[in-house]
């Protein structure tokens, strides 16, 4: 018995010290790549000493004596945090992600490669003025002082892909690098392509007549961002009218909220401006908040500017200086067109124009794919119009229209461009003058920019290359070997909306409709719906004395405006189907009288608002499928809850009739039919008792990191994904946690990041984004905002120095 015992003891100590060492092990390795965020580093490449001071949520303030170290200093530091992030993004930006992860990602470095975002940007770099380059050149030095000291300690997805044999030295940072991550964010801010396929299927399905229904045009009563006409500008005559990877999110809920209020809509007399832009849900945030100051500021180092920036990208993107705050909201001109080309049947590589033959551009692209002997080829040819891009997408076997027929894409980001130069000098401008300036340099992706100063103005200015055509408006893809639909010239910049210190003391964008019909040049059709921008307007109007607390209300408001409009057909309807059972009151009478006391909020724990959601998506099923068959319905469904307002009052609309049944189906029939499936589904999901039903039990946010967090490897997932957390809010809510349609109801589209600006005191800004400035998974600043950040809550935007150093959680001083 004692031998037996002696053998367990022996057995059970080898097993702690196996469990320890693993641990150890595991420790060591999660902990390797934290930044080191005290004491002093002597680091090659500086001109002078740097201080970077982080604050107690990881925020780090650059004290910088001259402009080469500030931003040296900048990618250094962005480096420390998001190297992995960063390298990941260059990857996407450049088409080579088939190197490190394989075939399954080839699909998007064969389209990459074919639109050209790195040949484009080699082009830029070249054409760069001599500051910009500088900059650029100072950030890389930083990035690759930090890589070259760190090489095997960047990050744990390093350490994680070089298991699985995916080994590999990070190349050295570049100009370029950051360039071709400026393309990718113009990509998914950049257009109107979808909408312009969605429109010529539902017109080859359903007829064009349909188009106008159910792609609805902008409500005339819904606001514009800028209402009265410019004055004193020189504009020209309107012209006649007539699929794809995302990376910073998908879903038709992509874009904003802006707004920006007079001193005199607000209790102190001086501007607030707010600001909170919606992206898609990812781990780490897409944003890092960062301060870059320099001691002293002066003409070698003008800068002082806090906000949030990009990991990639040298400067301040959202934020505010000594003199100007500014927010951005995604514009959404028409800048993207699809060209039908006809080839030469004896040579594909020619295509008809004007009557003539010509050759088109080719351009070899090999890419290297993991595990594979030999890269991938892809020759991409290129016409007048820009790549075609059928070549690597869709086909004659897709659904979707033109798939036999070459579409060439033409697309404002294509050309080189000076974006850049608009951000270096945006955080440095003291005025609107200086402010209007900067933007002036803004070609793509096209952003309504909001400003206030310390003088008490307020304004708006929409920067971009936006096209002037020939004829036709880019709704749907226009043959190309006509040259009537050329793009003529683009909008000079003095005649784009803007406004400064509008009559009604506040602006409002939020991707709504930028200018009325009075306007001569032709931006877009695609506006999203107005909902945002209408609940936003209401709210400032209520109240003449705006504080800081009401912005930060406002920016968490949670009432959907559809289910204003939607609502009041359905709750005067008597329950005359549904489930009864003896002793019960039909469960359709219960979820009317659900939605009656439901206080019209999309909070996490209202089971009205679950209720409502469930509705809204069967609401449309039922309208719609019959008509457009599941595949057009699953393209268009965004559009679709739109367009149910424009006949909604109609309750005898042919569109309500499903076409499968003998019987004519009206509205009242559809409305209390899509609350009984919604009745049925939540029961079945969420149990028979409805007050136990909450909306955030089924609207969850997931914070997936964009790379191993998909991998499939649920024990690797669990490392670097982060959630599900409830969290309030919905679709076109001004808090707006987006959820696709085709899977609801998980959070696909976030505010990733909110700033509200105190124009009368800069110390009293603050901001907040979705995750953590970490990108090291257990860092405690990998997900220390999640909670915060659906709570609505903020972290002081520190301003002055001293407010800084008394916040420090480090001190890191750079040495030459």
């Amino acid at each position: 018995m004692r031998t037996l015992l002696r053998v367990l003891l022996v057995l059970l100590v080898i097993v702690l010290v196996l469990g320890l060492v693993v641990f150890g092990y595991g420790f060591f390795t999660v902990r390797r790549p934290w930044p080191r965020t005290n004491g002093k580093v002597r680091v090659d490449g500086l001109q002078a000493e740097v201080t970077v001071v982080r604050d107690s949520w990881g925020v780090p303030h650059v004290y910088a004596a001259n402009s080469h170290d500030l931003f040296f200093a900048q990618g250094y530091v962005h480096a420390q945090d998001r190297f992995w992030q960063m390298e990941f993004w260059r990857r996407i930006g450049s088409g080579r992600l088939s190197e490190i992860l394989g075939e399954s990602t080839l699909e998007d470095d064969r389209f990459i490669r074919t639109l050209g975002w790195h040949r484009v940007a080699a082009q830029e770099l070249e054409q760069l003025d001599d500051e910009t380059r500088s900059v650029l050149e100072a950030y890389a030095e930083g990035v690759n002082a930090y890589i070259s000291t760190h090489r095997r300690r960047l990050g744990l997805e390093f350490t994680i892909l070089g298991l699985t044999g995916a080994r590999f030295d990070p190349e050295p940072w570049t100009p370029l690098n950051t360039i071709t991550w400026a393309k990718v964010m113009a990509w998914d801010l950049g257009g109107n392509r979808e909408e312009e396929l969605l429109r010529a299927q539902i017109a080859a399905q359903l007829g064009a007549s349909a188009v106008d229904v159910l792609v609805s045009p902008y409500p005339d009563d819904y606001p514009v961002i800028v209402p009265h006409p410019l004055a004193g500008a020189t504009l020209e005559a309107v012209p006649d009218a007539a699929f794809v990877t995302h990376f910073l999110g998908t879903g038709d809920d992509l874009g904003s909220n802006n707004w920006v209020a007079a001193g005199s809509r607000t209790e102190t007399g001086m501007p607030l401006l707010a600001n909170d832009p919606h992206l898609g849900i990812q781990m780490p945030s897409i944003w890092y908040e960062i301060g870059l100051h320099c001691d002293p500021v002066g003409p070698e180092c003008p800068y002082n500017v806090v906000g949030t920036s990009f990991a990639t990208t040298p400067g301040v993107i959202i934020g505010h200086n000594d003199h100007i705050a500014w927010g951005v909201t995604n514009l959404g001109p028409d800048v993207q067109d699809y060209f039908i080309e006809q080839v030469n049947l004896e040579n594909p590589n020619q295509y008809l124009y004007e009557g003539d033959w010509l050759d088109m551009d080719i351009v070899r692209e090999e890419i290297v794919v993991a595990g594979e002997d030999e890269p991938v080829v892809v020759d991409v040819r290129i016409t007048r119009h820009g790549p075609i891009i059928n070549d690597v997408i869709g086909g004659t076997e897709d659904a979707w229209a033109f798939g036999w027929q070459p579409l060439s894409f033409s697309w404002t980001a294509l050309q080189p461009g000076t974006l850049m130069r608009s951000v270096l000098l945006l955080d440095r401008a003291s005025n609107w003058e200086e402010f209007r300036e900067a933007l002036s340099y803004w070609d793509a992706p096209s952003q309504n920019f909001l400003y206030a100063d310390v003088e008490g103005n307020i304004g708006y200015q929409a920067p971009g290359r936006i096209p002037i055509r020939a004829s036709g408006d880019g709704a749907m893809p226009v043959p190309g070997w006509t040259g009537e639909y050329e793009w003529e010239d683009y909008i000079p910049f003095d005649d784009l909306p803007r406004a400064f210190n509008p009559p009604e003391g506040y602006i409002v964008t939020a991707n709504n409709a930028v200018v009325g019909p009075d306007y001569p040049y032709f931006l877009s059709m695609d506006w999203s719906p107005g909902y945002r921008a209408r609940r936003i307007v209401e709210l400032i109007e209520v109240d003449s004395t705006l504080s800081l607390a009401d912005m930060q209300a406002i920016q968490g408001d949670c009432s959907p405006v559809w289910a204003q409009d939607v609502l009041p057909y359905l709750l005067v309807l008597p329950a005359t189907g549904g489930e009864s059972r003896p002793g019960e009151v039909s469960r359709l009478a219960d979820a009317l009288e659900l939605l009656r006391a439901w206080d019209r909020r999309a909070e996490r724990d209202s089971a009205g608002a679950a209720l409502f959601e469930a509705f809204r998506l069967h609401l449309i099923d039922l309208t719609f499928s019959d008509e457009l068959g599941e595949h057009l319905l699953g393209e268009a469904r965004g559009s679709l809850v739109v367009a149910l307002d424009g006949f909604l009052a109609d309750e005898t609309s042919p569109w309500f009739d499903d076409v499968t049944t003998p019987e004519v189906e009206t509205r009242d029939e559809i409305l209390l039919r899509a609350l009984q499936e919604a009745v049925d589904e939540l029961t079945e999901t969420l149990g028979r008792d409805m007050s136990r039903w909450q909306w955030g039990d089924l609207h969850t946010a997931t914070f997936d990191n964009q790379c191993l967090g998909q991998s499939g490897v649920k024990p690797i997932e669990s490392i670097f994904n982060r959630g599900p957390v409830p969290v309030d809010g919905t679709r076109a809510t001004v808090n707006n946690t987006g959820y696709g349609l085709d899977d609801p109801y998980g959070v696909v589209t976030v505010p990733s990041y909110r700033q509200v600006v105190d124009l009368g005191d800069l110390t009293r800004s603050v901001s907040m984004h979705t995750t953590g400035q970490s990108g090291h998974p257990y860092h405690r600043h990998y997900d220390d905002m999640i909670d915060p950040w659906r709570n609505i809550e903020y972290h002081p935007m520190l301003w002055e120095r001293v407010d800084v150093e008394a916040d420090a959680e480090g001190v890191l001083v750079l040495t030459p």
